[in-house]
């Protein structure tokens, strides 16, 4: 059985974007089956379970070398629809098929590169292989591999989303002991207190910023770190202006519907960092393992993510369920 995942993120890079090639594999966005080998490839065959993922990881160029960076140099991730040689491998009814990134998210069929997939353990829960190839697992990461964050650290996680109750258990496996869940909807306080939040913040039961409300939390100081998992650009000014003067960090998860946002210079002079995260900073085949292992060592629970489970055939009742004040993760058994 196949499955495959969707949040509100999900739905924003699904619009038709490309990927990368080499295997051809059957599945979604989440997890899949190799159905047939390009030429060259090595390290999987037809049968294997795979993840594919949009951050690639060569193992060779500098970046992957480097712990500084997840983001590979020799393949990188491709907005425009088309693989690293400017083709497309795929055609609908003799027009170009573009891809989602580099997984073509909601295809049944893809042509990716092998530096795009992960193979895991085929015993693994195929629900937990699905929640983490994008979503929570980036939250995780950008707490987890900030190697800034440290013991009795604060932080606020703007949007309770998958990113964001990643980033709150990311924060906690990293020691920090004030960890501040802010999002406009009530349903999700117990989630993320089910994820180690500490305190929670609706902003539509305050007339105050955001930004004087953590201060308030945390003795008029402001937090260490905020990471800011919604893209929505007034909530990047509330996430920098939430975090300490001269020491602040801020971590940018959420991708913005617009290039180009606003952004209070100011608050930056005064010796904050504003610091982009893709896939959380994760390294697919060095870091997603570890997950994996946290995860069946019931470190961390990934349960709490699902809100519910449709069939592929109701597929059209996505966009709805994702409108209801409880969902969290929609899980798609295919």
């Amino acid at each position: 059985m196949l499955y495959a995942s969707v949040c509100h993120t999900d739905l924003l890079l699904a619009n038709g974007f490309p990927i990368p090639v080499f295997p051809r594999v059957i599945g979604h966005e989440g997890v899949g089956v190799v159905e047939s080998i390009g030429e060259g490839v090595t390290g999987l065959r037809e049968g294997d379970l795979v993840i594919p993922t949009y951050v690639a990881e060569c193992r060779t160029c500098e970046n992957c070398m480097s712990e500084k960076t997840n983001l590979c140099l020799k393949y990188p991730t491709r907005y425009n629809g088309l693989m690293l040689d400017g083709s497309s491998r795929m055609t609908i009814g003799g027009q170009t098929a573009y891809h989602a990134l580099s997984c073509s998210t909601w295809c049944q069929y893809m042509v990716i590169n092998l530096n795009f997939l992960l193979k895991i353990d085929p015993k693994t829960p195929l629900p937990n292989a699905t929640f983490l190839s994008c979503g929570f697992s980036t939250g995780y990461g950008a707490a987890w591999k900030e190697p800034m964050l440290q013991n009795a650290s604060s932080v606020a996680v703007f949007g309770l989303g998958p990113v964001g109750l990643g980033a709150i258990k990311g924060a906690k496996s990293r020691g920090a002991i004030k960890v501040i869940g802010i999002d406009k909807n009530p349903m999700k306080e117990a989630k993320g207190q089910a994820f180690g939040m500490t305190d929670f913040i609706n902003p539509e039961q305050s007339d105050k910023p955001i930004a004087e409300l953590v201060k308030d939390l945390t003795g008029g100081m402001g937090v260490d770190y905020s990471l800011e998992c919604t893209g929505v650009p007034p909530l990047i000014n509330q996430a920098i202006q939430s975090t300490k003067l001269g020491t602040g960090k801020i971590i940018q998860i959420g991708a913005a519907e617009e290039a180009n946002v606003n952004i209070n210079i100011l608050e930056l002079l005064f010796g904050r960092t504003l610091k982009g995260s893709i896939f959380g900073g994760l390294k697919p085949k060095t870091d997603l393992p570890i997950i994996f292992e946290k995860c069946k060592n019931r470190e961390i629970q990934l349960d709490e993510l699902k809100s519910h489970e449709i069939k592929l055939e109701d597929g059209n009742k996505v966009s709805e369920l994702l409108k209801q004040p409880d969902c969290v993760k929609i899980l798609i058994n295919i």
